[in-house]
């Protein structure tokens, strides 16, 4: 049965959470924001609510003309913010050779023009679109590995004994990445770390996936299959009867090697293995570098490697552009960017061993022969040094790397944003932790990889911590993607984001266009991004999507988050985290959150938290109900004492208690002490039967039964988690009896939710909130218009709305107390139909695209399907006119008109008797014409946008006349007429003369409706 969740509760959760917010000191302007201003913001959005765009130069190709106009075209179009990134994909090179005085003084120039145009810029941290490194990273300051050779010799003899030199590690994106040059560097770097030998084991076993566990190597989460989403490691702690390494008799003979690798020693009577250990680069470049910029990766230990990069890269930058913190500008350079981690893992730098023992309390010295997959005493025992190493490459990662490069930007007046997943080889949440700005991606859904959960990563560490800015890398793209992308069918995508708590667009990608504007659609990346640059076909007409995507944000950045479980990941490096499957609906591509929301914490973010009124609460806002364990059977002591201070201070914790610790530091009392602090918090640790609750101090752990069966991603399913809640007396923050997916943002006056139909047809629906702050109210970011609902009703603290939604729409649903002037709304009356606009169109092609400059449809029809090639392969706009009489025209104060244009095939302005009524390019695909529309005579004039896939088609029938050998074409290097009567020009070919053509035009039907609207005072 439903449980309904009571007013009382409801309103002791919301003091709660506020007095939580302002015992942790972050009480800030947005928590106290007035509804009036809210819905100020809303209409008018700040630059701050903006999308923005991933900007690529592409490896020389750059001009201050093609910068400016970039960059105006993007104030135009509603863009606030770009990534600033050069590669090479896919181009011939350009003349401006990456970093030169030159490329400085354009850099300069794009800063002051963004300064002027109020368009703030992120900077990445190196050349190419991930990692920190370049030319003046040398090997001995670029990633390393610890390597080995082995020989095995007989005892009691005076041979010689000469050991190997160590060969490299294949890099993991293969020797054809490093250029001749680099590939000798890489080759030649070599420096001896230690030499061990020991008896040789009666019969050799070893670790299964040590090349990963020793962080040789880490795979894309996001595009390999079968990457572990985190490494497991065995408990069992058995003897193999002389087959492991005994850890007593391994001898140290460092100090006996020689230059040449002889060895100086005469090894006792019995078979011995003899293994030397040096050092080498992994291989790993920047990429996809331009070719001045391609070097090492930098050491990602070492602050000393990092800060000589940074000053190579960015301190030269600035040097030109100035310090950040003595601008006054909205605009200019404001943040410095680590993009998705692709360059892999390391294990070794210089000093590891003695950082190794600072932090782990133990010399590894012994258990080197374990990076090579060796067995050191015991499985387990090999396992938990494995730990070790990657819990302190983890933490070197952070110190040394991520912190340092976030200290570096403060001390410049800049920020810092990290996309913390993919090749990482620490905790996505620990690495994302460090970042002022945790950012995510997500491609275009059918157009490459699925990386959403990226997205429930960045919103969880933006969520915990109360940081109010969460973007992400938005619709990337690959292939077969081709200009096909469009805002109308973004749109379904585009909420998915924002339900999942996603509050601002980075488009990838705006390709700078650096051709003649002539040339469209010009320069690509290659086969990747979704185009979204000036050079586009509805271009002129994006600025209504932005304004939309800019007041979603705008309200998605205010207040703080909802959620009401905390997922605790596991002390694990590499570790990805994902919620269970069940938390979800949906597919796994878009998967949207049910009634109870959640999200991820690390083990660090925990450390923090403390317990106010029995939840769990962080200093930047954060405020849950339940902590929910990972089902592993490890944990640090110190961990556990953490979460047992959570739960006698009132925290409710679900999850078995751990058996042992993953670490050998203290190893075995830290074990013992583990049990012991188990013990205590869970009484009996067997686990039960039945679900089980202990209640200790003020909280209580509940655990056993079905909630350790029924376990996916390491965690109970959803269902069983929101039990526990629902005998809390917690009612889901938001439900209905629809396809709609939600979010909710919350400050102390008022409540937001954001809505939105997942569905591609109209549905009606009832919702239903977590709140009773006033009467509802329905802000639409589609037009600006804010209004009261009708029908809403109250029971026992939940409030039920009913909607209609078109499909896709979206909606703000905004409960407050305080009062607004706005007109009332509602969804039983509906739409009628007035007139249908049928018979003749004169339409208005653009001939420099190969369209008629004027022609009659006797109807409305799909471009493709006419027999003029000027028509059926045009891409662009072009303008429909009629003139239309209205004899019913309704003339009182509550009556309004709206103009619905039934199909469009892409995107559409409309324009009646000379008033501008804007565009048109999502559901309900309709204007308001109340205030323009005359009872007879009416001027309509409709410009209407497809994609560029037709006239690239078309032009394929025509001789190929672009790049070849990696070259540009004569006739455009030299300024000759261009002979092959193309229309269209770009870098990557897409298409072929049968590739099938895209529906264009306006279909309709064309119809005027009237519908009721009053407004209250």
């Amino acid at each position: 049965m439903y449980k309904l969740f009571s007013l009382s509760s409801s309103l002791i959760r919301t003091i709660i959470i506020v007095i939580a917010i302002v015992f942790a000191g972050s009480f800030n302007a947005s928590y106290a924001q007035t509804i009036s201003s809210l819905k100020e913001g809303f209409q008018n959005p700040p630059a701050s609510a903006k999308p923005g765009v991933y900007w690529y130069f592409m490896d020389g190709n750059m001009t201050k003309t093609s910068i400016t106009a970039d960059l105006e075209s993007m104030q135009k179009a509603g863009i606030g913010n770009v990534v600033f990134l050069e590669v090479n994909v896919g181009v011939p090179r350009g003349l401006v050779d990456f970093l030169s005085n030159e490329w400085q003084d354009l850099f300069a120039h794009a800063v002051k023009e963004a300064e002027r145009l109020d368009i703030e810029i992120t900077l990445g941290i190196g050349p190419g679109w991930t990692g920190s490194g370049g030319p003046w990273v040398k090997p001995e300051q670029s990633m390393q590995q610890l390597v080995s050779s082995t020989v095995t010799v007989q005892g009691g003899s005076n041979n010689k004994i000469i050991l190997p030199v160590p060969a490299p590690k294949k890099p993991f994106f293969g020797e054809g990445t490093l250029t001749p040059e680099l590939k000798k560097e890489w080759n030649d770097f070599y420096e001896d770390e230690a030499v061990l030998a020991y008896p040789t084991p009666l019969q050799q076993h070893t670790l299964a996936d040590a090349d990963e566990k020793a962080l040789y190597y880490r795979a894309p989460f996001s595009s390999q299959p079968n990457v572990k989403q985190y490494l497991s490691s065995t408990t069992d702690s058995s003897n193999l009867n002389g087959s492991a390494i005994d850890k007593n008799k391994i001898i140290d003979l460092t100090g006996k090697l020689h230059t040449d690798g002889t060895l100086d020693w005469v090894p006792p009577a019995g078979n011995w293995t003899i293994m030397r250990f040096g050092r080498r680069n992994n291989g790993a470049i920047t990429r996809p570098a331009p070719i001045p910029g391609l070097g090492f990766e930098c050491d990602k230990f070492d602050t000393v490697a990092l800060n000589a990069h940074l000053d190579n890269y960015i301190g030269k930058l600035l040097k030109k552009t100035g310090n950040p913190k003595d601008k006054t500008s909205a605009g200019g350079l404001k943040r410095l960017h680590m993009d998705s981690w692709e360059m892999g893992a390391q294990n070794w730098t210089s000093k590891f061993r003695e950082e190794f023992i600072k932090r782990r309390g133990y010399d590894p010295l012994p258990f080197y022969p374990v990076y090579a997959g060796n067995i050191v005493e015991n499985v387990a025992i090999s396992e938990r040094f494995l730990w070790d190493l990657r819990q302190t490459a983890q933490e070197l990662v952070l110190e040394n790397h991520a912190l340092q490069v976030k200290k570096y930007a403060h001390r410049n007046g800049m920020s810092l944003s990290i996309e913390p997943y993919d090749m990482n080889p620490t905790a996505d949440l620990e690495l994302g932790n460090i970042a002022d700005v945790p950012m995510a991606e997500f491609w275009s859904k059918g157009y490459g990889f699925n990386t959403a959960f990226s997205c429930i990563e960045a919103t969880s560490l933006a969520h915990v911590n109360g940081k109010s800015l969460v973007p992400a890398e938005a619709f990337t793209a690959q292939n077969n993607e081709g200009w096909k992308q469009y805002p109308g069918a973004m749109k379904n995508q585009g909420d998915w984001a924002f339900a999942t708590g996603i509050n601002r667009f980075v488009f990838h990608t705006f390709q700078n266009q650096f051709l003649p504007d002539s040339l469209r659609p010009g320069a690509t990346m290659g086969p990747y991004g979704v185009q979204w640059n000036r050079n586009q076909t509805w271009w002129p007409m994006v600025s209504s999507y932005h304004q939309y995507l800019s007041r979603c944000q705008y309200l998605l950045q205010q207040g703080g988050s909802v959620a009401d479980i905390l997922y605790l990941i596991p002390e694990q490096a590499p570790y990805v985290f994902l919620p269970p499957t069940s938390a979800m609906k949906g597919n796994d591509t878009l998967p949207d959150r049910k009634g109870y929301n959640f999200d991820g914490c690390s083990p660090s973010q925990l450390y923090q938290a403390s317990v106010q009124d029995g939840m769990i609460v962080f200093s930047g806002g954060g405020s849950y109900r339940l902590l929910v364990l990972p089902a592993v059977k490890t944990m640090t002591p110190a961990l556990l004492q953490k979460i047992m201070s959570l739960v006698k201070d009132g925290a409710t914790v679900v999850g078995a208690p751990p058996v042992q610790s993953p670490s050998l530091s203290g190893y075995p009392a830290c074990d013992e002490k583990l049990s012991t602090l188990a013990t205590l918090l869970w009484g009996d640790v067997k686990y039960p039967q039945q679900q089980t609750t202990r209640i200790y101090g003020k909280g209580k752990v509940i655990w056993g039964g079905e909630l350790n069966r029924q376990i996916n991603n390491l965690y109970p399913e959803y269902d069983l988690t929101a039990a526990i809640l629902q005998s809390m007396n917690v009612e889901q923050d938001f439900r209905s009896d629809g396809p709609v997916r939600y979010t909710h943002r919350m400050s102390a006056g008022w409540d937001v939710y954001f809505v939105a139909n997942t569905a591609d047809k109209v549905i009606n629906v009832n919702t239903f909130y977590r709140t009773v702050k006033g009467n509802p109210q329905l802000w639409d970011p589609l037009t600006g218009e804010v209004s009261n609902l009708t029908h809403a009703t109250v029971e026992q603290g939940v409030t039920k709305v009913p909607l209609q939604l078109a499909a896709y729409q979206s909606y703000f649903i905004v409960f407050t107390k305080e009062h607004l002037p706005v007109a009332t709304k509602s969804f039983t009356s509906g739409n009628k139909v007035v007139t249908t606009l049928s018979g003749l169109w004169q339409v208005s092609f653009d001939p420099k695209w190969g369209g008629p400059k004027q022609i009659q449809f006797d109807k409305l029809t799909d471009w493709t399907l006419r027999p003029e090639d000027g028509i059926k392969y045009y891409s662009g706009i072009a303008v429909y006119h009629k003139t239309f009489d209205l004899p019913l025209l309704v003339d009182n104060k509550e009556g309004r008109l709206l103009l619905n244009l039934g199909e469009v095939k892409n995107i559409a302005r409309v324009k009646l008797n000379g008033k501008d009524l804007g565009v048109v390019w999502t559901a309900p695909w309709q204007v308001d014409i109340t205030n323009a529309a005359l009872a007879k005579g009416n001027q309509l004039e409709i410009e209407v946008a497809n994609l560029w896939p037709n006239r690239l088609i078309g032009d394929e029938r025509l001789p190929d006349d672009g790049i070849k050998n990696d070259q540009w074409p004569e006739w455009l290097t030299l300024g000759m007429p261009r002979r092959s009567k193309r229309f269209t020009f770009t870098t990557f070919r897409h298409y072929t003369a049968t590739s099938p053509l895209l529906p264009s035009g306006l279909k309709g039907p064309v119809t005027v409706l009237s519908y009721t609207y009053r407004t209250v005072k």
